[in-house]
């Protein structure tokens, strides 16, 4: 099923040809999978190969590398074979590909094989291959494009995760979405490892208890427990859970992240009487999110929050390496989070 089709930025055309989510790929005579998210693209490609399998189990595969590229590879892996075989030809690379393979793969569009399903990998690292992406897009060989954008925000890895668990039809609790994609904030491949860990191993719903059952020894989970009691204004037990955290190897950065994260979000909805959905909706956030930040925000004002925002920022500076003490940095930023007063007042 295709998908929406992105606004085009900087002034370039919109795609002509059909979007095609990552999550429901299907064969084309051409596929282009666009973007620098490897694990969705390396889903995509692999549905690909399935969904032709299924139709045929005697399918061929055969991959190519466009930056080493042999001249008349593609037309020789592309042509009917003697018993008529499907043909898939996974091609890497296209981003860095040779002279000889754009000027092959530009021809091939105009008169393409039937029986073969070529897949093009482009990662986006560069404008080469532009020839063949436009003509590509422009409609020429009837293919279609499958998207794979960077994966980056909070937001969109928390969609991520919701997607996984969405396709496997198991339910995840909201609680236990946020502290497994906490878990795995910088590693998309890891968090994609460990949604299907869960959706293989546990029976029923997947709860808090859960997540924290399997992943409580991540770093970030223990960082996001120390911002929630310091936002909390529990002084004590957040240095304590500090201490703790940083006695079983937590690194000060992801710490920081952490509480960047949580008072970026309690700013955002602060002050705003809209109901959850539709702020939610507006900020491109998830209901619960906004619901969790409204109550993050019981206690605090705008000169508070601005004054932790502000401790977290010099925090993040100085565990980065503008300081030379970054456990006296954490400190001193719970300390002003969890007291909402000035270090030292």
């Amino acid at each position: 099923m295709a998908a929406s089709r992105p606004p085009a930025r900087g002034g370039a055309k919109p795609a002509k040809i059909p979007q095609v989510s990552w999550r429901e790929p299907r064969p084309a005579p051409i596929v282009l999978v666009s973007g620098p998210e490897e694990v969705c693209a390396e889903r995509a490609i692999a549905g690909v190969r399935d969904y032709l399998r299924a139709e045929d189990p005697a399918l061929e595969v055969s991959d190519v590398r466009a930056d080493d590229y042999a001249p008349g590879t593609l037309l020789a892996l592309t042509s009917p074979s003697l018993f008529g075989e499907p043909r898939l030809v996974r091609v890497s690379g296209v981003e860095k590909c040779s002279d000889a393979f754009l000027q092959e793969a530009v021809s091939y569009l105009e008169q393409p094989q039937e029986g073969a399903t070529v897949v093009l990998r482009h990662t986006g690292a560069s404008v080469r291959g532009k020839k063949l992406l436009d003509a590509l897009r422009a409609g020429t060989g009837g293919g279609i494009e499958i998207p794979c954008p960077a994966i980056k925000r909070d937001g969109d890895r928390v969609d991520f995760a919701a997607g996984e668990f969405a396709a496997a039809k198991k339910r995840i609790a909201p609680p236990a979405l946020r502290a497994l994609v906490s878990a795995f904030a910088d590693d998309l491949t890891e968090l994609a490892a460990a949604c299907q860990q869960l959706i293989g191993d546990v029976e029923g719903d997947v709860t808090e208890e859960v997540v924290t059952k399997y992943y409580g020894g991540r770093v970030e989970v223990s960082a996001f427990v120390v911002a929630d009691t310091a936002i909390a204004g529990r002084y004590g037990e957040a240095l304590v859970s500090l201490r703790h955290a940083l006695a079983s190897g937590a690194d000060p950065v992801p710490m920081v992240a952490a509480f960047a994260m949580k008072l970026r979000t309690m700013a955002r909805v602060a002050g705003n009487r809209e109901p959850s959905r539709q702020l939610a909706q507006r900020l491109g956030m998830k209901d619960w999110q906004v619901d969790r930040a409204r109550r993050d925000l019981a206690g605090w004002n705008e000169r508070s929050l601005g004054m932790a925002i502000q401790a977290t920022a010099r925090a993040d500076a100085e565990v980065k390496g503008a300081a030379r003490d970054p456990i006296f940095a954490l400190e001193r930023m719970v300390t002003v989070i969890a007291t909402r007063e000035p270090f030292g007042g």
